[in-house]
Order: structure tokens, then sequence, then C-alpha cells
């Protein structure tokens, strides 16, 4: 894994955008832009951490993006319908894809840029072998989320299942990866005692937070309380998350420390997270402290290092849960009216929904984080 400190961060991510559907009991609750790319997207520009997105959309897409996606003309938007029932709980929803947009080929990615990180994060199988391979051969360090290799859907009603990793057609490129993500569902078809041998392997595990795995290394990461609302995109919020604390010179625990706090967030919310400008502000101090820290302790951060917990690590979980509690109480506090949100696209509107969608901030500036002095 190659990193280019002093260099600018910036960040490929490739994975189509697609129309989610939350249904409980047959009835609609909300409709909402979704796909990993635009979670995680989310979490990056909200930290003003730069990056280009690769992802394929029909005609009926009609969201407003920050990061434009590549229009298909004969081909429509990838949509999942999310079922739920009232009997279970919200976490043990079917997913099924009831339909996807054209996959993205190796030709489709940018040939005269070179990424310092990249993200390969599919969600309807749109991503093929040749395609990550050209990922890991243009970018530094690469992330995956492994619901991009595994994810195989019924040829009759769409439904999601999952396949082993080695039957996927991707384990030979392993070796190549500098981080597999999965959730604590999907490390069975994994083997992370074998693929920890291989790259850095990072579970999550919901409300007990995350697992990162490296050789014979183990990190147990503490969670943030939160209550469930919907668990839709908690993993990629938290690849989010995780990606901008190494971006910014994290060590590996205090990075995954950070992708817990965003995956919280997401949970709390339906659909596309927005987060409290407010609460942003104060994450970006925190992460620019403990930047300021490393840099002025003078200590050559290898692959060795990197994985280490820092001694700090405890002090940084609470300062981002002091942020958090504080940021809810001033949003409590102050009951000023949000500004409307446009409703879904008008392909989707024949669909009962009682819920808008939540869309990522259009507020966001692209610069390296700062204090709140302003000080880079």
């Amino acid at each position: 894994m190659r990193q280019n400190q002093g260099t600018t961060p910036s960040c490929l991510i490739v994975g189509n955008y697609c129309h989610d559907v939350l249904i409980k009991d047959g009835v609609v609750l909300a409709e909402s832009l979704g796909g990993a790319s635009s979670f995680i997207s989310a979490v990056l520009d909200g930290l003003s951490v730069s990056s280009t997105i690769i992802s394929k959309v029909g005609p009926d897409f009609s969201y407003p993006v920050t990061h434009p996606p590549l229009l298909i003309p004969s081909s429509l938007t990838t949509l999942f319908h999310a079922h739920f029932s009232s009997q279970i709980t919200i976490h043990d929803r079917l997913l099924k894809r009831v339909r996807a947009c054209h996959p993205i080929n190796p030709s489709d990615l940018p040939i005269t840029s070179r990424f310092r990180f990249g993200l390969a994060v599919g969600v309807a199988g749109e991503i093929s072998p040749e395609t990550l391979e050209k990922m890991l051969d243009i970018c530094d360090t690469v992330f995956v989320d492994v619901q991009s290799l595994i994810r195989v859907f019924d040829p009759h009603d769409g439904t999601v299942n999952l396949v082993q990793l080695k039957e996927s057609g991707f384990y030979h490129l392993l070796p190549r990866l500098g981080f597999l993500k999965a959730s604590s569902d999907e490390a069975p078809y994994v083997d992370v005692d074998e693929a920890k041998d291989k790259c850095c392997v990072v579970v999550t595990n919901g409300k007990d937070g995350c697992t990162v795995y490296c050789g014979d290394g183990e990190q147990r990461i503490a969670p943030f309380p939160t209550v469930q609302v919907d668990p839709t995109g908690a993993g990629d919020s938290f690849l989010g998350g995780f990606v901008c604390g190494l971006a910014n010179g994290l060590a590996v625990p205090d990075a995954a420390l950070l992708g817990n706090f965003f995956g919280s967030l997401t949970v709390g919310q339906i659909g596309l997270p927005q987060f409290d400008f407010r609460l942003l502000q104060a994450v970006k101090d925190e992460v620019y402290k403990k930047r300021f820290q490393i840099i002025g302790c003078h200590k050559k951060q290898n692959d060795n290092l990197i994985f280490v917990k820092p001694l700090d690590h405890e002090e940084f979980l609470a300062a981002l849960g002091a942020a958090k509690t504080k940021a809810t109480c001033l949003s409590q506090e102050c009951q000023c009216p949000l500004p409307s949100l446009p409703r879904v696209a008008e392909s989707h509107n024949h669909l009962p929904c009682s819920g808008h969608p939540k869309l990522f901030p259009n507020t966001i500036c692209d610069k390296p984080i700062e204090s709140s002095h302003g000080t880079p």
C-alpha cells in the first residue's frame, strides 16, 4: 500500500447510483437516492476530501447530486426495493434488485489521472474483475466493499444472495487490495482468517463497532450508541469515514473509529443522511488536532506503526462522542424548519410514498480539513 504523504488526498469512487425504496408491510415508507457511492461521497464531501465518482444512471435519474454520473440513454437507473415486516426488525429486511443499470467497464475509468485512494463499491454487480484490476493499476491504495464481489441476484425476483468470495472470480486480486470491508453477515463468505493474510480486512458489527484484521494483528474498535432507524448505507458511511481518516493521516484504528462515527449517524435516519454542519465542523476540528499531533511528533508512520492504536485513541472516541451529543442537543433546541427537498424522480412517483428523499448537502467546499480558525 503506497501512500504519497504530502499530496492532496484524491479518491476514485466506483459504483452506480441507484434508487432505493423502503417498503414496510407492503406500504412504501420512503424513496431515496441510494447506492454506496452516494453515501460515501456524502461523508467525503462533508469532511472536504476530494473525490471523483464513476457511476452510471439512466435518463430517469433526476436527483440533484454534486458528482454528476454518466448518463446511459439505453438503460434505466438501478432500482432496489428493501422489504421488511412489522413482525421483524428492520435489520432483517429482504433486499431485491428490481433492475440494474449498465456495468462499469475498465474503459469508463480515468486514464490521465492517478489516485491516492480507490473505492470499489458496487451494489448491483456492476464491477467486474477487469474493472477492479484497472482500479488497482491507477490507485495507490484500493478499498473494496465485499458486497461488490459476492452479491448474486435471483433471476426471477431479484432477491439479493451471497456467494463465497473464492467462487466470485475476484479472489486472485486480494493480495493487491489495501482493505476489504465486510459486514458481520458477509464475513462468513470471506474466510477472514485466510483473507487477513492477503490484505487488511475490516468487519463491521453494527452496534458492536468493528474489528480490523491484518496479518496476526487484530483491533476492536468501539461503537457510538445510536437508535437504529434504517441500516441502509451504514457500512458505506463507515467506509467513507474510514477513508477520510486515512486521507488525513490518522492511524488505522482512529480512522476506523471515524468510520464507526459516521455509520452511527446514518442508521439514525431513513435513506441518505444529512449531516449537521456544526457537527461536521466539530469533527473537522478533532481530525485537525489529531493530524497536527502526528505532524508534531515527527514519527514515521510505516506499515507496521500505522496499525497500532494511538495512546490518545480513547480521547478521540470521547471527543467525537461529545461532538455528536452537543450537535444533537443543539438540533433539539433549535426547531428551525429545514429547507424543502425535491421529491424523487418523476418516473417513480407512481409509488405510494409518504417519506422524502434524503439528498447530500450542496454546501460543502472542496478543500483540505482545517481548524475552525481557518488554519490549514
